[in-house]
C-alpha cells in the first residue's frame, strides 16, 4: 500500500513548513479506500477521515494556504474521491417514490472531501484565474454525471459546489446551462431516469432569477422546450415544486411568456393521473398570482375551458382543487374584471354539478361560486340560468337513459307483453325527469 505516514504529521507545525506539508496531505488523501469491505484497513480509514477534518480547518482558518501549487494538488485530490463509477441500485427497477436510496459506503471520508471543496472555492483568496486551468468543460461533465447520485446526502452537496462553480467561473457558465439543458432533454425523451433533477432545478432557479433583461433568445428556447416538457414525465411530483418555482421566475421576468407558459400547460395535462392534475393546478394558481391582466385576457378562454373540466372531474380532489381557485382574492378579481368571458365558460359545468355531484362538500362550494358570480354579474347570470333550464340539450341524457334501458329489454325479455310494459316505464319516466327540469 502506498506510504501515508504523512497524515499522521499535525499541521500544527512551524508556519514556514505549513504549506510543503499541506500539499503533501493533500497528496495523501487521493488513496481510496474500499469501503464495501466493512473489515479492511480499518485503522487507515480513520486516519484519512481525521487528515480531511484537519484539511477542512487548516483551509477555513488559514492565511496564505492556497498559493499557486495548491491549485491542481487540490483539484487532483477531490477528483480521485469524488469522481467514481457511481453503485447499481439495490433494485433492478428503482422508483425513488417506493425505494430507499442506496446511500454512498465511502460517505464518512466522501462528505469530507466535499466539505473541504467548498471551503476551498468560498475562500477569500481563491482565484479563479488560476483555478480555471484545472476546473474546466471537462471537469463540471464528471460533476454533473455525480448528480445521479441516489444518495441525497451527495446530491445536496454537489448542488452547493456546481452553484459556487457558476457563481466564480464566468467562462463556464453556457457550458453548464448547455450541459443540463442536454441532461433533461435525454431524461424526458430517453431515459425518464436521473435523480438529480429537483437539484438541477434549484441551481436553475437562482440562475434564471439572474438573467439580465431583455431575456436571450436561448434563455425562451430553454423554458418552452425543456422546462415544459419536463411535466410529461411520471416521476413529477419529485422535482415538481422546483420546476414551478423555475416558471415562475422566467414569468416574473418577462410577462409576455405568459401565454406560450400556459398553452404548453394545456397542450401536456394529464388526462387519466389525478395526483398529477393537483399539481398542474397548483402550478397554475402559482402563475395566476403573479399574471398581468394584459397577460389574462389572451388566455382566459383555454384556461377556464380547463377549468371546467376540472371542476366537473369525478374526482373531488381535481374539482376542489379547481374550486380553491375562487378563494385566491387575485384570481377572483381577474374573473370579476372579464366575468362576461369567463361566466359562460364555467356557467354549464357548475349549475349541473350544483344538481348531480356524488360529494356533498364539492356541491358547497360549487354554490359559493354560483353566488360570486351572481354578486359579480347578476344579469348574465340570469339570462345563462334561464337559457340552461329551457335548451333540449341538457334533457337528452335521461331520454338516452330511458331508450338504453329500453335497448336492454328488447334483448332479455321474452314477452312482448312485459316489452310494452317496460318501455311505458321507461318513456314515463323520462318525461318525469324532462318536466322536473
Amino acid at each position: 500500500m502506498t506510504d501515508l505516514h504523512f497524515l499522521f504529521c499535525s499541521l500544527d507545525v512551524p508556519s514556514s513548513e505549513q504549506p510543503e506539508l499541506f500539499l503533501k496531505k493533500l497528496q495523501q488523501c487521493c488513496v481510496i479506500f474500499d469501503f464495501m469491505d466493512t473489515l479492511s484497513d480499518l485503522k487507515m480509514k480513520e486516519y484519512k477521515r481525521s487528515t480531511l477534518n484537519e484539511l477542512v480547518d487548516y483551509i477555513t482558518i488559514s492565511r496564505g494556504c492556497l498559493t499557486e501549487q495548491t491549485y491542481p494538488e487540490v483539484v487532483r485530490m477531490v477528483s480521485c474521491n469524488i469522481f467514481r463509477t457511481l453503485p447499481p441500485s439495490d433494485s433492478n427497477e428503482f422508483d425513488p417514490e417506493e425505494d430507499e436510496p442506496t446511500l454512498e459506503a465511502s460517505w464518512p471520508h466522501l462528505q469530507l472531501v466535499y466539505e473541504f471543496f467548498i471551503r476551498f472555492l468560498e475562500s477569500q483568496e481563491f482565484q479563479p484565474s488560476i483555478a480555471k486551468k484545472y476546473i474546466d468543460q471537462k471537469f463540471v461533465l464528471q460533476l454533473l454525471e455525480l448528480f445521479d447520485s441516489e444518495d441525497p446526502r451527495e446530491r445536496d452537496y454537489l448542488k452547493t459546489v456546481l452553484h459556487r462553480i457558476y457563481g466564480k467561473f464566468l467562462g463556464l457558465r453556457a457550458f453548464i446551462r448547455k450541459q443540463i439543458n442536454n441532461i433533461f432533454l435525454r431524461f424526458v425523451y430517453e431515459t425518464e431516469h436521473f435523480n438529480g433533477v429537483a437539484e438541477l432545478l434549484e441551481i436553475l432557479g437562482s440562475i434564471i432569477n439572474g438573467f439580465a433583461l431583455p431575456l436571450k433568445a436561448e434563455h425562451k428556447q430553454f423554458l418552452v422546450k425543456v422546462l415544459i416538457p419536463l411535466h410529461t414525465v411520471r416521476s413529477l411530483s419529485l422535482f415538481h415544486a422546483q420546476l414551478a418555482y423555475c416558471i415562475v421566475q422566467f414569468l416574473e421576468k418577462d410577462p409576455s411568456l405568459t401565454e406560450p407558459v400556459i398553452r404548453g400547460l394545456m397542450k401536456f395535462w394529464p388526462k387519466t393521473c389525478s395526483q398529477k392534475e393537483v399539481m398542474f393546478l397548483g402550478e397554475l394558481e402559482e402563475i395566476l398570482d403573479v399574471i398581468e391582466p394584459s397577460q389574462f385576457v389572451k388566455i382566459q378562454e383555454p384556461l377556464f375551458k380547463q377549468i371546467a373540466k376540472c371542476v366537473s372531474s369525478p374526482h373531488f380532489q381535481v374539482a376542489e382543487r379547481a374550486l380553491y381557485y375562487w378563494n385566491n382574492e387575485y384570481i377572483m378579481s381577474l374573473i370579476e374584471e372579464n366575468s362576461n368571458v369567463i361566466l359562460p365558460i364555467m356557467f354549464s359545468s357548475l349549475y349541473r354539478i350544483s344538481k348531480e355531484h356524488w360529494n356533498p362538500a364539492i356541491v358547497a362550494l360549487v354554490y359559493n361560486v354560483l353566488k360570486a358570480f351572481m354578486e359579480m354579474n347578476s344579469t348574465m347570470f340570469d339570462e345563462l340560468t334561464a337559457t340552461y333550464k329551457s335548451d333540449p340539450v341538457h334533457k337528452v341524457p335521461y331520454l338516452v337513459l330511458a331508450l338504453f334501458f329500453a335497448q336492454i329489454a328488447c334483448f332479455n325479455l321474452l314477452s312482448n307483453a312485459a316489452l310494452l310494459c317496460f318501455l311505458f316505464f321507461a318513456c314515463s319516466f323520462a318525461l318525469s325527469l324532462w318536466n322536473a327540469k
